[in-house]
């Protein structure tokens, strides 16, 4: 791949894996709060309202790291959203 797409999608991966052990997840890791926002019907508003925080908060917050991890949490919540749009009924 021309621009490393590879290396970021690896990237992405780990850092996905990352969230599992947050303090978002309770239960063993069986359950985020991602399910209950889905479950009540407030997915896509909840998933799409953070893309926008994270991407218009990038550059304006905190060193290159931290607005790197912005990058990170807008890649996130859109892969979030993919799932709620699959699954959607």
């Amino acid at each position: 791949m021309k621009y490393n797409e590879e290396l970021y999608i690896s990237e992405i991966e780990e850092y996905i894996q990352s969230t599992y052990g947050s303090h978002y997840t309770s239960f063993h890791d069986e359950f985020q709060t991602i399910d209950s926002i889905i479950a009540t019907g407030n997915g896509q508003g909840f998933c799409l309202g953070n893309i926008m925080k994270y991407s218009q908060r990038y550059g304006q917050k905190g060193d290159l790291i931290e607005q790197r991890k912005d990058l990170m949490k807008v890649i996130h919540y859109a892969i979030l959203m993919l799932y709620i749009h699959d699954t959607d009924k």
